[in-house]
């Protein structure tokens, strides 16, 4: 039986402020195993970010167990890579001075972080705009440069919070083609928060759908797709069953 790299046990969240209460998290349960891909739908505010937060450390559970690796960690800072929505780039640096951020913080020298980092922007499809401005980039171009700045981080652990979101529909499933070929390419285990069901499914090996506020787990769901994806299995009966199946667990009439 495999060890999960990322686990969850009973984790719960409250927020105190301005005279109320909101329960966020409640006996919150799962696990991810390693080289996992596992997408994660819910309601807006479910507490699908607060459940980011939790685990790269930049808050704590009420109650509950947060596992890395098998361990419980207590100190979670700097053991898995985030990338949260918004791309974050700094509009006064190059694409490259973005991305090398993690290698500087690591201590690497800024001439040795430029040469890694130039390497693998062929990759990303940067190659061309090494010292562009985030300003000069498309959408899309701004999301590949801030995955590559979380890729950076040299985790194995990935943490990516709906980075196709405000990505037009053409856009958005270039860049699904083109995640899945990194991830098959670096192996990490991948945790994606997403509100579209059809991207769960055609990203994920399995979806976890979260409850509305106090949000839990309420299903599992394996994804019947083999891989790798391509983009005319989303036309197959088989996939429209589990976009169903993902629509009644979210409450959705279908």
């Amino acid at each position: 039986m495999m060890e999960p790299t990322v686990e969850l046990r009973n984790v719960s969240k409250t927020f105190y402020g301005d005279g109320k209460i909101v329960k966020v998290l409640d006996g919150l349960s799962f696990q991810v195993n390693k080289g996992e891909f596992v997408t994660i739908i819910g309601p807006s505010g479910s507490g699908k970010s607060t459940l980011f937060n939790l685990i790269v450390g930049l808050l704590e559970p009420d109650a509950g167990q947060i596992c890395i690796d098998g361990e419980i960690c207590r100190i979670r800072a700097g053991r898995v890579g985030y990338m949260p929505q918004r791309d974050l780039l700094l509009p006064w640096r190059s694409v490259l001075d973005n991305v090398i951020i993690p290698l500087q913080l690591r201590g690497v020298s800024r001439s040795q972080a430029r040469s890694s980092a130039y390497e693998m922007l062929p990759l990303f499809g940067l190659e061309d705009f090494a010292e562009a401005y985030p300003s000069a980039l498309s959408g899309g171009m701004r999301q590949r440069a801030a995955l590559l700045r979380t890729i950076l981080t040299d985790r194995q652990i990935l943490l990516l919070d709906e980075p196709f979101g405000a990505l037009d529909a053409l856009t958005r499933r270039e860049l699904q083609d083109w995640l899945l070929n990194l991830w098959n390419q670096f192996g990490q285990t991948v945790i994606f928060i997403t509100h579209d069901v059809e991207e769960a499914l055609y990203l994920g090996d399995r979806v976890l759908v979260l409850s509305s506020r106090p949000g839990k787990i309420i299903k599992s769901l394996d994804v019947a797709l083999p891989r790798p994806r391509r983009q005319g299995m989303i036309a197959q009966s088989q996939f429209g069953q589990q976009v169903a199946e993902l629509l009644e667990a979210l409450g959705v009439d279908v």
